[in-house]
């Protein structure tokens, strides 16, 4: 099985499918292709083989077969492995995550524009900016809190939002990076929360990836030059 993915640093999409293979354990091939949006690029042409949606990530199955879309890679990575509780064992709970995670992947347009993936940057004085001057940033990264919080409060204080390490916990990683690059202010639990995502297997391996590819793109880099 392989997974393609673009840039750990930047691919916030590329990360969640990645974290949660790596978190269960279950064995795949990286194939890494370098972020490049010119026509006719690479970064295209090997896409165009598995997607027509010329996006990361892809996930191929042994026989070729190609799943895209991180959350059709979920699902179809717990169907693989029924054993593994990716989804929470619990019909109620489950549905809670499924629907936590069609939120994240639908919404919060205003935190991903305003403050796109980063790992190796920091930030902080543009997410303080940021939140004072944009009543919309306020309003996803207060929701955020609301989930991670109630979610947490809900289970008994975690470690994670539905007890173990599952899908939710790596959809929510990348907005982990964003937070800390960009020194967003959290509650207590959900700081807390926050640092535990962060401190786990399979992302604690991106992070480190991430912080060494040292690939500086500047069509990904709205507050920085290369010299910064």
């Amino acid at each position: 099985m392989q997974l393609i993915i673009g840039n750990k640093n930047y691919s916030s999409w590329s990360m969640r499918p990645w974290v949660l293979l790596k978190a269960f354990r279950i064995p795949f091939e990286e194939r890494k292709l370098r972020f490049d949006f010119a026509p006719n690029s690479a970064f295209y042409q090997a896409l165009a083989v598995y997607t027509p949606t010329a996006k990361v990530p892809v996930l191929v199955e042994d026989d070729g077969f190609a799943v895209w879309d991180t959350l059709a890679i979920t699902e179809h990575v717990a169907e693989r492995h029924p054993a593994l509780a990716i989804w929470p064992r619990d019909a109620q709970q489950r549905s809670r995550a499924r629907s936590l995670c069609a939120e994240m992947h639908a919404g919060f347009g205003t935190l991903r524009s305003l403050c796109p993936m980063n790992i190796e940057a920091a930030l902080p004085e543009v997410g303080a900016k940021h939140l004072a001057e944009n009543t919309r940033l306020r309003a996803d990264l207060a929701r955020i809190d609301a989930i991670w919080s109630e979610q947490l409060a809900a289970n008994g204080g975690g470690p994670f939002l539905f007890g173990e390490f599952g899908a939710i916990d790596a959809y929510f990683a990348p907005v982990v990076m964003r937070i800390k690059t960009y020194g967003l202010p959290l509650s207590a639990a959900s700081a807390a929360y926050a640092e535990r995502v962060a401190a786990a297997p399979g992302v604690r391996d991106w992070i480190a990836d991430a912080l060494a590819e040292q690939d500086f793109l500047d069509f990904e880099e709205p507050y920085r030059t290369a010299r910064a």
